[in-house]
C-alpha cells in the first residue's frame, strides 16, 4: 500500500526494497527526517489549530488523489480482515458492519484510515505520511470519522492532556469543512455512518478489555441507529 500510495503521488515514503533479516520480513523505506506533527503539537511549536489545519490539508490532498487500482475497497478489506480475525469481533457486529458498508454510497477516494499527528513527519520538503497498512478505497467520511474516533475518544484515554487531541480533532473537522466548501453540520452528517466502521477497525487493531467492551457497546448502538435511519 505504501508503494501504491507513493506511485499515485500521495505524500508517502518511497519503498526501496524488501529484506529478510534473521528470519523476519522487512521493508526498506526512504528515510524521512524531521519531527512528527504530534511532537510539534506537544511541545507548543505548533498550536492545536495549526496542527488541525495541517491534518485537514493532508486529508483533502489524499481524497483528491485517485486511488490506485490495487488498493482494496472498504468492503473487501473489512470482509477479508473479519474472516481472518477469528472471534476478535462478535459475529453479529461483523455481519452488521458489512451490511452497513454495502448500504453506503459508493466511494472510490484514497483513504489512509490511520492518519493522526504521530503518523505525519514534518520534513524540510513538507509533511509526509507513514503507516499505510490500512489504506482503502472509500468515501472521505471514513477518514474524517477515523480522525474523530482517534482524537476525541481513543487517544484522550492515554494522553497527558486529553483536551489537546480533542481540540485538534475539532480544528480538523472545521478546516476540512471550509476546504470542502460545506457546513460543519453537513460534514458531521456525512461522516456519521462511518463511525461504527471505524470502531470495528479499532477492535481489529487490538483493544484492552475495558476499551473493547465500550467499543462493542458503541458499535451496537450505532448499528441500531443506522437501521432506524435506513
Amino acid at each position: 500500500m505504501t508503494r501504491a500510495a507513493f506511485a499515485a503521488g500521495a505524500p508517502a515514503p518511497e519503498v526501496l526494497g524488501e529484506v529478510m533479516l534473521d528470519g523476519r520480513f522487512g521493508i526498506v523505506l526512504q528515510r524521512l527526517e524531521g519531527p512528527t506533527l504530534s511532537q510539534l503539537s506537544r511541545s507548543g511549536a505548533m498550536t492545536r489549530e495549526q496542527t488541525g489545519a495541517t491534518l485537514a490539508a493532508l486529508y483533502m490532498s489524499l481524497h483528491n488523489t485517485p486511488a490506485p487500482v490495487d488498493v482494496l475497497s472498504l468492503y473487501d478489506w473489512m470482509e477479508g480482515t473479519l474472516r481472518l480475525s477469528g472471534d476478535i469481533v462478535p459475529k453479529h457486529i461483523a455481519t452488521g458492519v458489512l451490511t452497513l458498508i454495502e448500504r453506503l454510497p459508493p466511494g472510490d477516494g484514497l483513504c489512509h484510515v490511520d492518519l493522526h499527528p504521530s503518523n505525519v513527519i514534518m520534513t524540510a520538503d513538507g509533511p509526509r505520511i507513514i503507516d499505510w497498512s490500512s489504506t482503502v478505497r472509500a468515501g472521505a467520511g471514513l477518514d474524517l470519522a477515523c480522525c474523530h474516533i482517534l482524537l476525541s475518544e481513543l487517544v484522550p484515554e492515554t494522553a497527558d492532556d486529553p483536551e489537546r487531541p480533542r481540540a485538534i480533532d475539532a480544528a480538523v473537522q472545521s478546516e476540512y469543512a471550509r476546504l470542502a466548501g460545506m457546513s460543519l453540520a453537513a460534514l458531521t452528517a456525512a461522516s456519521a455512518p462511518y463511525l461504527p466502521i471505524v470502531r470495528v477497525f479499532a477492535l481489529l487493531g487490538g483493544a484492552w478489555p475495558a476499551q473493547r467492551e465500550r467499543l462493542i457497546q458503541r458499535v451496537e448502538a450505532d448499528l441500531r441507529a443506522e437501521d432506524l435511519r435506513s
